[in-house]
């Protein structure tokens, strides 16, 4: 129960509909208990006439209708109870629940890069949806049974001690094997149970990168191969699933088995005490409202199995939330206050690591861009240009050295204000499965129609998406499968626009469109871009060409740098790649 008492704070938060829950439950036990006493009441009426010879029938007959009429009303009151319980404690689990979804979300979006790189996506979803309703079956039904069963207990216990404590006392023999029994068993549900949530989140991982990369399973002609590798994943999931089955399963026959020999121990020594004159037992009517106690325990011992499961699978689902939601963020806000961007950015010695894969990204790096200017960062795959950007919007902290924007070290900088400040286009351009009025949006929730448009024409895709029937309000697919590559770059391009950013991070991201669009891109950021700082990757020179310094990274470090016209008269890789592509483009 350790990893549960984590949730103590959401019972706190909703005291009010816990402990209203907790007072109806005690009041509807009660009432559920008056009808054992009324059949009792009933025998010994019809008992005591007849045993007198003196038989009042319209009497008895009154009397009998008057303790159906209190046992139909008392049981009403009581469903009607039971009803509003229903209404407190469970609405409460609902509430935990949204309150939980948005604690994990939240963390999700806390969590730094290195986290995901490290988790796989189906199993995060299977945390946020599956884990979390587990743990809602703890924080509803399981507490809502548990204190049903309780309160009955002791109410019943209460009544049965009151007519005979004897009596009781055998009644209640079997429940310390009943005890042992559910020891036994939830220890095996917990263990089988966790092996299950694993397993369960291994199909979800699974099923969510085979939907994510259909295209390429097609393209190569795996279905076949996949489906089989699924089928094994599934095979795996049943077994786990059955074993869990199998131990829970065992838990109504046992406590049925045990209910009943609680009935044959009334029987047998109710019957003895009625036969030998024993006080407590002063007509059969008791041994018949025992028998109707312990039948009234029949379900609450019965739903021990049931909720006792229940806690296992809660706290296994728990122990994998607490593990991620105890993890401390790589990249910290360390300054609640609000800083102003303007937008100069300098690196000095700058080292950076990948601590998944322990590659040096960049070495003892440094440079510097003023207000206004416009960086081009070129260099071969893997030569650090994407870490660079990383760096600025402080999606990782620096191994050594430092970053400074306006001058100021960028982790003294609020980190909500310096990301406000900064508009970035990734290389790998990722659109949400919404319309693309609300995709170009995503960069300004409250921008018009008309900074839309604007933003769309400023990256060249506004004739593309007016050629489409419903225009911006056309429903992309999931990551924007509905576009063509050039199109989704040119979307992001507009997200990033409608900002208007301090600083514009442009990550390879006209890799593929042509070199009109391209051209006519390019003219339009060159605009745009007069009052903002402004760092392009890239792999072509003419996205550099316009650029006031170009940077040349290979292995992370500087090897060449300067203006388009200085580079362009030293020997190395941007004067080689120029020509190489000034040649490819008159071949075309």
């Amino acid at each position: 129960m350790k990893e549960l008492q984590y949730l103590n704070k959401y019972f706190v938060k909703y005291k009010y509909h816990f402990l209203s829950g907790i007072v109806i439950t005690i009041v509807s036990q009660i009432f559920s208990s008056f009808a054992p006493r009324l059949v009792s009441d009933s025998f010994a009426v019809v008992q005591k006439h007849f045993e007198a010879g003196n038989v009042d029938k319209i009497w008895v007959e009154s009397r009998l209708w008057r303790n159906i009429m209190l046992i139909l009303v008392t049981t009403l009151i009581s469903g009607f109870l039971l009803f509003i319980t229903r209404q407190t404690l469970i609405v409460m689990s609902r509430h935990i629940e949204f309150d939980l979804k948005n604690e994990v979300f939240r963390q999700y979006e806390r969590l730094s890069q290195s986290f995901y790189k490290r988790n796989r996506t189906g199993d995060l979803m299977n945390r946020i949806s599956e884990d979390v309703g587990k743990t809602r079956m703890y924080v509803g039904p399981a507490v809502m049974y548990s204190i049903q069963t309780l309160i009955r207990f002791i109410v019943v216990i209460a009544f049965m001690a009151g007519k005979s404590v004897e009596l009781t006392i055998y009644t209640l023999l079997p429940l310390p094997l009943l005890s042992y029994a559910i020891f036994k068993l939830s220890t095996q549900i917990n263990k089988r149970s966790t092996t299950f949530q694993q397993y369960l989140s291994k199909v979800s991982s699974f099923t969510q990168e085979v939907f994510s990369g259909v295209r390429v399973i097609k393209a190569y002609s795996l279905e076949k191969q996949q489906q089989d590798r699924m089928v094994e994943l599934s095979l795996e999931s049943k077994a786990k699933s059955m074993s869990l089955a199998k131990v829970q399963s065992l838990f109504g026959p046992l406590m049925i088995a045990l209910i009943g020999a609680s009935n044959l121990v009334v029987i047998y020594f109710g019957g003895m005490m009625y036969i030998n004159n024993d006080p407590d037992i002063p007509n059969i009517g008791v041994i018949a409202e025992f028998i109707l106690y312990v039948n009234m325990l029949t379900w609450p011992v019965a739903s021990l199995g049931w909720v006792s499961s229940m806690v296992q699978e809660a706290e296994a689902s728990q122990k994998r939330i607490n593990e991620f939601l105890k993890i401390e963020p790589d990249i910290k806000n360390h300054n609640p206050e609000y800083s102003e961007i303007s937008g100069s950015i300098e690196f000095k010695n700058v080292t950076f690591t990948y601590d998944d894969t322990g590659i040096t990204a960049l070495k003892k790096m440094s440079f510097k861009v003023d207000k206004g200017e416009t960086l081009a960062i070129l260099g071969k795959t893997g030569s650090g240009k994407s870490t660079v950007l990383s760096l600025v919007s402080r999606l990782y902290d620096v191994s050594s050295g430092e970053v400074l924007v306006d001058g100021t070290p960028i982790e003294k900088l609020n980190l909500n204000d310096l990301r406000d400040n900064v508009g970035t286009v990734p290389q790998d351009a990722f659109l949400f499965s919404d319309s693309i009025k609300n995709n170009i949006r995503f960069g300004k929730e409250d921008a018009t129609e008309e900074e839309v448009i604007a933003s769309a024409k400023l990256a060249a895709v506004h004739d593309n998406i007016a050629a489409f029937n419903l225009q911006y309000e056309t429903i992309l697919g999931e990551r924007g499968i509905t576009l063509s590559g050039g199109q989704k770059q040119r979307v992001s391009i507009a997200r990033a626009a409608i900002r208007d950013p301090k600083v514009l991070l442009l990550d390879d991201c006209l890799s593929a469109v042509d070199t009109e669009t391209e051209e006519t891109i390019l003219g339009n950021l060159l605009d745009f871009c007069k009052d903002k700082t402004t760092i392009i990757v890239s792999h072509r020179v003419s996205s550099a060409k316009n650029a006031d310094r170009i940077l040349i990274l290979d292995g992370g470090t500087i090897i060449q740098q300067g203006t388009h016209n200085q580079l362009l008269n030293e020997e190395g890789y941007y004067r080689e790649l120029y020509l190489k592509q000034l040649s490819e483009k008159e071949l075309t």
